[in-house]
Formats: structure tokens, C-alpha cells, sequence
């Protein structure tokens, strides 16, 4: 017997045969009333392998940009005129805020037109602007259901804000596998420790384990050291292979008694290590790019996080999601100014280079870049911060009306879809919930938000649950 091999079922008696068959028995009956609704539940043999969509694609790769904590819509790419002009005083309208508020905040922040769509951005991001104003579909009548951070950061990866769902990447995984098998199809990029809400944003709930997104903290660490324990220094490939198959089976046998979902993702993440340990090294190294591409984007982490994911996307990795802001979030409920510019600083250099560099490869118009945060903020400053506006003053939390924008991946560039009211509170005008967000996205993909579910407890699940249109205004 080799070291790793199992030895061989002993026999068993009819009365214990009948013990573990009787309760499939009743299964046999039932598949044929389910018919179809079986195969949908089903995981394919190679749950990562590439797969058809429902109907012709515009993009094939997406790469989420996810501001955390939600930035102010009227200090980045909504510019609000009216409520500069009331800056310091009551606005003339009701506010249903999470909290008292006081006085209005007029922007800190200049706006300038861009490109020849003319687009309206702040200084904050005047050089994305400048290079790629006529690229970016800018949706400015985004809206929510809570204004809590841990519920909105749910809703907009998961669709759900309270229950524990699928996120948007493993879905897309689910629907249509990956184009790199040696590489995760579902990749998280953070730069330093957990946001609010931990991997409920990135989980595969009750989707099979292998479509949980990978996640990686990226700040200050080696390629070689993105993923903890990638390789055993101790034993050679084979032996490693070896090694794996004897877990593997001993799992498979423990999975088939108790169906543990958590146990299945185990078995799919030892063996998604195993295929990457050449393939992860080569994708994560950045110091193979161009010292002009590395310039090109920056030194920020958030920088290098971009230039990452452009480095997966390019080697077939379906969905990558960029975080930005889980030490310091865009949560500024005091002096906005300060931090909303320092932050933009440490991404804004980066966004544009993607963008560009996607362009020069020849990626762009199959990658849907996507830009915002789970909430916007409001026009006001907070209570706590008294009646007059200080140097110090900040936003609180908004979930009626906020800015997101897509980029490449067939979508409408240098377009404004929507409008919030005249001081930046509630969208009000063609107005787009996450649910719909999330039917355009998947539109985009080939995949019809109704049609791609999945049988659990009885019922057939989908990402925007029985919500959500195709936003077809925002598509080229």
C-alpha cells in the first residue's frame, strides 16, 4: 500500500445495505417530479470550467472598484450648484436621515466639463476626467434600502442585506466558470484587514464552496506571501499531489455522510492551492510588469491592488474585487475635505491608469469596470457638529440617492443616466436600485438575472431574489 493510498471497503450485510440505500429510495420518485429543477441545483463536474451564457455577451471579465464606506455623490461626480448656495443654512426640504442633521454643506470641491461628452466631475478625480471623461456611464439616481454600513455593503455584493446570499462574483462564477483553471475565478483584493461585514461580502453561501471569492490581503506583502501556506517546502510536487488526493478522498467520504457545505469548500480550496501555486506567483508578481507601467499607475496600494487586477483579468479570472478603504474608509462624518481628498489621492491615479492600460491592451471593451460604495452621503452635516458649518465638518450616511459609474464592457461612455434632487438626497429621476445594478451587470455578461438560479431549500434562488430590470439606457 503507498503511504497515501486507502484500503478497500470491507463487505457489508444486507441489513446494513439496506440502511444507507432505504432513504434514496424515496430520492428515485422524487427526481422524476423535479425533473429539470435538479440540474439546475446540481454542481457541473469541473465546477470552474468555462461555460455558455444565456445569450451573447458585451464583456466577459468584470473588475469592481468598491469604494468603502460610502463617498459623498456631491463632492465626486454630482455637482450641486443649489446647495453651495445654501451652504450654512436649513435646506428647504425634509431629510429622512439615520440621524438628526443640521445645515447644508456646499462642496468643498470645484467641478470642471470634460471630454467631449462635457461630463461634469470633480477636482478630486480631474485626471480620470481628463483621460477618460467620454469613457465612464455615470449613474447618478443609485439608491438603497438601508442606510447601516454592514446591511448596504450585503445588499450591493450579495443582494441581500440581512440573510446570508451568494455574492454577486460567485454567482457570475456559478454561471459561467472561469477561463484559467489554475487560478481562483473569483478574487478579492484588500489591502489591509477585514471591512465590516467580513466575507459575507465575498461568500458562496449556498452555492458548491468553489465559487467563494479567494481573498487576499494585498498591503506590504510579497507575491510569493499573498496566500498563506501556497506551498509545503518540505515535500516535492508529486508528493504534494499524492498527498492531496489521500485528503481529498478521506473529505469526499466524510462530505457524502453529512453533505456539510462548509467541508465542500475546504476540499475546493485545497484543491484551487494546489493549481496555484505556479500560476499565483507569475499573476501576482508585479515587478514583471514595466517600470512605465508601474509608474503609470502609482505606489499607492490601492495602485498596485489595480495593477493586480488587471494582471488576473488578463489570465482569465472572471470577476476581481478592488477594495479600497477598510483601515480608512469614505465613512467622513467629519472633515470631508481632508479625507475625501486624501483618499482620492491614493486611488484616483490608479483608476485612471487601469482604465488606460485595459485600452492598450485590447481588454477594455470586455472588462465592465465598476466604481462606488454601498451608500452616498448627505447634503448636511451631522447634528453633533452644531448649526454652524466648520473646517471640520462631515456627511452623514445616505442611502436615497448616490453616484456609481461603469467603464468598457459594453456600456455607454461619456453618459450621465438619472438625477438626484437639487440638493444631492434622493434620486429622482430614473432611478436604478441595487437590484437592477445587478441585472444590468449580469445582462452584460450574457446572463439573464432570471434564469440564473439555483434550487436551495426548496425554492429556486437568484441574485436579485424576484427584483430588478436591465437598465438598457446605460448600454452602448
Amino acid at each position: 500500500m503507498t503511504p497515501f493510498s486507502l484500503p478497500s471497503d470491507p463487505r457489508i450485510s444486507r441489513r446494513e445495505m439496506l440502511r444507507r440505500c432505504g432513504a434514496g429510495f424515496g430520492s428515485v420518485g422524487l427526481a422524476a417530479l423535479l425533473g429539470p429543477g435538479l440540474a439546475r441545483a446540481a454542481a457541473p463536474a469541473d465546477p470552474l470550467a468555462p461555460r455558455a451564457p444565456h445569450f451573447r455577451p458585451r464583456a466577459k471579465y468584470v473588475i469592481q472598484l468598491l469604494a468603502n464606506g460610502g463617498p459623498a455623490q456631491m463632492d465626486t461626480f454630482d455637482p450641486k450648484p443649489e446647495l453651495t448656495k445654501y451652504h450654512g443654512r436649513r435646506l428647504p426640504i425634509h431629510l429622512a436621515t439615520e440621524r438628526p442633521t443640521s445645515t447644508a454643506l456646499g462642496s468643498p470641491f470645484a467641478f470642471s466639463r470634460y471630454g467631449r461628452s462635457g461630463l461634469e466631475v470633480s477636482e478630486l478625480f480631474c485626471d480620470l476626467a481628463e483621460r477618460h471623461a467620454d469613457d465612464l456611464c455615470v449613474i447618478r439616481s443609485m439608491y438603497s434600502d438601508t442606510p447601516i454600513h454592514e446591511n448596504s455593503l450585503r445588499l450591493m455584493n450579495c443582494g441581500a442585506s440581512i440573510m446570508a446570499r451568494p455574492s454577486i462574483g460567485s454567482w457570475i462564477t456559478y454561471g459561467l466558470g472561469t477561463e484559467n483553471q489554475n487560478l481562483p475565478g473569483f478574487v478579492v483584493l484588500v489591502p489591509k484587514g477585514m471591512p465590516v461585514a467580513g466575507a459575507d461580502n465575498w461568500q458562496a453561501s449556498f452555492l458548491p464552496g468553489a465559487y467563494q471569492g479567494t481573498y487576499l490581503e494585498t498591503q506590504d506583502r510579497p507575491a510569493a506571501q499573498l496566500i498563506d501556506h501556497l506551498r509545503n517546502p518540505h515535500l516535492d510536487a508529486a508528493a504534494q499531489r499524492r498527498q492531496l488526493d489521500y485528503l481529498a478522498e478521506l473529505n469526499r467520504r466524510h462530505l457524502g455522510e453529512r453533505r456539510e457545505p462548509a467541508l465542500e469548500a475546504r476540499i475546493q480550496s485545497f484543491e484551487t492551492a494546489f493549481r496555484m501555486q505556479a500560476a499565483a506567483t507569475d499573476a501576482f508578481d508585479l515587478e514583471r510588469e514595466p517600470a512605465s507601467i508601474r509608474a503609470l499607475y502609482g505606489e499607492t496600494p490601492q495602485a498596485k491592488q489595480m495593477l493586480l487586477a488587471r494582471r488576473l483579468v488578463e489570465r482569465g479570472v472572471r470577476y476581481v474585487q478592488v477594495w479600497h478603504g477598510t483601515l480608512q474608509p469614505w465613512d467622513s462624518h467629519d472633515n470631508i475635505e481632508k479625507s475625501h481628498r486624501r483618499l482620492a489621492r491614493e486611488c484616483a491615479q490608479g483608476i485612471a491608469a487601469l482604465l488606460t492600460d485595459l485600452k492598450q491592451r485590447g481588454l477594455f471593451d470586455e472588462t465592465l469596470v465598476i466604481w462606488g460604495g454601498e451608500f452616498g452621503r448627505t447634503p448636511t452635516v451631522e447634528l453633533s457638529q452644531g448649526e454652524k458649518v466648520g473646517p471640520t465638518a462631515g456627511r452623514d450616511h445616505n442611502h436615497h440617492g448616490f453616484t456609481m459609474w461603469l467603464a468598457g464592457g459594453g456600456t455607454k461612455g461619456g453618459h450621465v443616466h438619472g438625477a438626484t434632487d437639487d440638493f444631492g438626497f434622493k434620486a429622482v429621476r430614473d432611478r436604478v436600485h441595487v437590484h437592477d445594478l445587478h441585472a444590468t451587470v449580469l445582462h452584460l455578461l450574457g446572463l439573464d438575472h432570471e434564469r440564473l438560479t439555483y434550487r436551495h431549500s426548496g425554492r429556486d434562488f437568484r441574485l436579485t431574489d424576484v427584483h430588478g430590470r436591465v437598465v438598457r439606457e446605460l448600454l452602448a
